[in-house]
């Protein structure tokens, strides 16, 4: 193999695929990025053997071939080449790599690309089309709500469900659920229904550029498996087996009272009583107070021990009764970063019952929070 590449270009990859790979696998080459020249492109893959990441980049190739490098030192040493271009030399029977640039020569021990795992090679015809834009935003306020308890790995996945031209995200830890609709611009030729890891799904998320293009997403039948490719990246990703909860049985279908607030200054409202929750275990109580005429404000105090205390009363407009009721304020900030929107409602029915925030002006979007003990 000989191949010369742009320094940008081969860092670019490297970024990409890297985050795939498996430092602590007791499989020496899942520690490395499979490199081989494909039909005039260099392609750089690496695997976790739940998640894989490939990248095409272009380059000029002399000499086809493939090896598998070490990550970390590959990439630590692109990103401090000298020069603007790289010439990769592979000595196959020693498996070494010559990596030229500039005044730098360097030689890294390489693992046999045939050791590495083989990645499927899908075929897209019949894949569902997703707008990058819209997919990320998405991801953004769905995933973030998956559990990371090992224990209970359904949970640990995002529910897509795509039925001609909807499409549905949801995501549950036990303490919080959200749920995300949108529209596909075309209808998808087959129904999808499966449980994707919300690491994944994060990971698709930030290879995925913000540009104008499609996501394509195929889900190959009997794998277990789904696709996803964006212009020169591809991500495959076991699916996880089992049922999602069913958590429409989760929504409230009705509340006693819905505050509609600033969704930026409830969020700074939020941080500032984080600051003193999470010594304990994140509590925060919100006193809502309703006055006549609809106008009324909401009360957010944490209390610590150590720290000491802190209060913050936000306008708020109050449709119903008051109710003080008390949630985990990390789930609750966190929340209110993945909303765009201005204003914000919270819908609360008592101090058991859980609580439903919702973009004011945006029907696609709810995020359902369980109380805590008020203590």
């Amino acid at each position: 193999m000989k191949v010369t590449v742009l320094q940008e270009n081969l860092a670019r990859g490297l970024s990409v695929v890297s985050r795939a790979v498996s430092p602590r696998s007791t499989l020496p080459v899942l520690a490395n990025v499979l490199i081989a020249t494909d039909e005039g492109r260099l392609r750089l893959s690496a695997t976790n053997l739940e998640m894989g990441i490939t990248c095409w980049i272009p380059a000029r190739i002399e000499q086809d071939g493939s090896t598998t490098v070490p990550s970390r030192t590959f990439s630590d040493l692109v990103n401090t080449l000298p020069g603007d271009q790289a010439q990769l030399t592979l000595n196959a029977q020693t498996q070494s790599l010559h990596v030229q640039s500039g005044a730098s020569n360097n030689d890294i021990k390489c693992i046999d690309a045939q050791e590495f795992p083989p990645l499927p090679v899908p075929d897209m015809e019949g894949a569902i089309q997703l707008n990058v834009v819209d997919f990320k935003e998405m991801i953004r306020q769905v995933a973030f709500a998956a559990s990371t308890d090992e224990s209970r790995p359904v949970l640990m996945g995002v529910l897509m469900t795509v039925d001609k031209d909807k499409v549905t995200m949801a995501a549950a830890d036990g303490f919080r659920l959200s749920v995300r609709k949108a529209v596909l611009s075309s209808p998808a030729p087959n129904p999808f229904n499966a449980i994707i890891p919300a690491r994944a799904l994060s990971e698709l998320a930030r290879v995925a550029g913000d540009g104008e293009e499609m996501i394509h997403m195929v889900a190959p039948k009997g794998r277990g498996q789904v696709v996803f490719r964006v212009k020169d990246v591809e991500l495959v990703t076991q699916l996880i087996d089992g049922a999602f909860p069913d958590y429409q049985q989760i929504i409230p279908r009705s509340y006693k009272s819905r505050t509609l607030v600033s969704t930026a200054s409830l969020l700074k409202a939020c941080k500032q009583a984080e600051i003193f929750a999470r010594e304990g275990s994140n509590v925060a109580r919100l006193d809502i107070k309703s006055a006549n005429g609809g106008s009324g404000e909401v009360e957010i105090s944490a209390t610590s021990e150590e720290t000491g205390k802190n209060e913050t009363i936000v306008e708020a407009t109050v449709d119903g009764s008051g109710v003080l009721i008390a949630f985990n304020v990390k789930f609750l900030r966190e929340v209110l970063e993945v909303i765009k929107s201005p204003n914000v409602a919270l819908e609360t029915s008592a101090a058991n019952a859980p609580g439903v925030v919702r973009p004011v002006g945006d029907e696609d979007f709810l995020h359902v929070i369980m109380p805590m003990h008020l203590g």
